[in-house]
């Protein structure tokens, strides 16, 4: 099998949902969860972005279509929650699951067995104009953060969840938002563009002097939901030689956006084939939503990435291919924007 390095997963809040006993559903197994490290380890899932995400109970959207704000104080305990969780989790696993900071880090935890956990933030809610939270959680491992999820915040413009419309829908970053971006590109911390809209795109692309990355986005051109990447984002991505990570939800898949739970392989391979196309071998990688999105059950959890593989090689793909989709694409581009 090939190993696999994954560019999302949600399963620290959802974990956390579970409240007691976290650390051992993650590192034992637990029903519910689409990725545990026993399943993982058997799969050769060697890793991938570890999001912490934050909640609210009032998910209804406003006349604009955007869903509530998460109040600060919320998100600041939600997000050190899900922190320490991470940490608990990598000091309770002997060694089974590493803290990965680098992408020398990573190709050591996937050549010892260990699973390779980036921390990552889908949507810095917890932060203020002063950044200062940022030193802080980039002191404590983090390396990859969304400016937004698929909502407003300080930052930016989260782009809805529409199907049938392109991502240009709200306004781009804020001041504070472009403070973010260059402060990340001082710490080496990669900023995701999945969950912006179409003016934030540009507007990170315009700031930042790191490669362009969705690391779980699919082609609008193939499936036009407005969290999907457009061809002239894709056209980015590749000038800045950088990275787009396949997402297996079926919403963001399926031609008609239909929640099917029959959805087979083919959509998936079309959607890397497109994406391959467009930008590259080198710069398409998986990016799953593992615990963060409905999918198929030909997928299923995490067991099925290697059938996804399989299903890639049986389109022709080689296994030099399939290692660049599986791993090496996104452990490169996590060098070129760490440096390290």
């Amino acid at each position: 099998m090939i190993p696999v390095f994954d560019g999302h997963n949600d399963a620290l809040s959802k974990l956390l949902r579970a409240r007691d006993g976290a650390e051992a559903r993650f590192l034992t197994g637990a029903p519910g969860m689409q990725i545990d490290l026993p399943r993982a380890q058997a799969s050769k899932f060697a890793g991938g972005l570890c999001a912490v995400w934050v909640s609210t109970d009032d998910q209804t959207p406003d006349e604009n279509g955007d869903l509530p704000r998460v109040p600060q104080a919320s998100a600041l305990q939600q997000t050190l929650a899900q922190a320490a969780l991470l940490h608990r989790i990598v000091r309770q696993s002997d060694g089974a699951v590493t803290l990965c900071r680098s992408a020398a880090d990573i190709r050591s935890a996937m050549a010892e067995g260990s699973f390779a956990a980036v921390f990552h933030i889908e949507g810095i809610e917890a932060a203020t104009e002063d950044l200062d939270l940022l030193h802080v959680l980039h002191a404590a491992g983090l390396r990859t953060l969304g400016p937004v999820w698929s909502r407003p915040n300080i930052f930016a413009h989260g782009v809805p969840f529409v199907m049938g419309h392109e991502p240009d829908i709200g306004g781009g970053l804020t001041p504070a938002g472009k403070d973010l971006v260059r402060v990340c590109n001082e710490l080496g911390i990669l900023v995701d563009l999945s969950h912006l809209n179409d003016a934030g795109f540009w507007d990170v692309a315009r700031i930042s002097d790191a490669p362009l990355v969705a690391s779980h986005s699919n082609a609008f051109a193939l499936c036009p939901h407005s969290r999907n990447a457009t061809d002239k984002q894709l056209d980015a991505i590749r000038e800045t030689g950088g990275l787009i990570g396949l997402n297996f939800g079926v919403r963001f898949l399926h031609p008609e956006g239909v929640r099917d739970p029959e959805m087979g392989f083919d959509v998936m391979v079309r959607h890397i084939d497109y994406l391959v196309e467009r930008v590259g071998i080198d710069h398409v990688g998986l990016g799953s939503d593992f615990d963060g999105t409905f999918m198929s059950r030909h997928i299923g959890d995490v067991a099925g990435v290697q059938r996804l593989l399989e299903a890639l090689r049986a389109a022709g793909y080689g296994e030099e291919e399939l290692a660049k989709i599986a791993h090496r694409n996104w452990i490169a581009t996590l060098e070129r924007t760490w440096g390290q």
